[in-house]
């Protein structure tokens, strides 16, 4: 049986980014320790994957009319925001799950599939 790709997308929400700021350096330090683990863990289906900057960093371009429009910022104002990503190879989308309900972070993690 083929593996699938999916991506998992990692939203961080306004609460999230605001207890993250509220630790101090150790317990920051041991959350991202917990992610660079599960990055770890997961290394031998993981394909690739980054952090984004953050959203008020984004470009973004409309197409749906005549010429393209290019506003700074992202594409919505938002109290979730996709801060990163991960492409993983795997059997099915219950293995996907059984990574992502490890995952030591951000509160939600949106599975998609892959066309390829």
């Amino acid at each position: 049986m083929s593996a699938l790709k999916y991506v998992l997308m990692f939203v961080d929400t306004e609460q999230y980014a605001a207890d993250l700021a509220a630790m101090d350096d150790a317990e920051r330090e041991r959350a991202y320790a917990r992610v660079r683990q599960w990055f770890a863990d997961n290394a031998d289906k993981i394909t690739s994957h980054a952090h984004l900057m953050p959203a008020h960093t984004a470009t973004t371009v409309r197409l749906d009319g005549g010429e393209p429009v290019i506003t700074d910022g992202p594409f919505v104002e938002s109290k979730e925001v996709v801060s990163g990503f991960a492409e993983i190879d795997v059997a099915d989308l219950d293995a996907a799950l059984r990574m992502v309900k490890a995952w030591p972070a951000c509160p939600v993690v949106e599975i998609r599939p892959t066309t390829g």
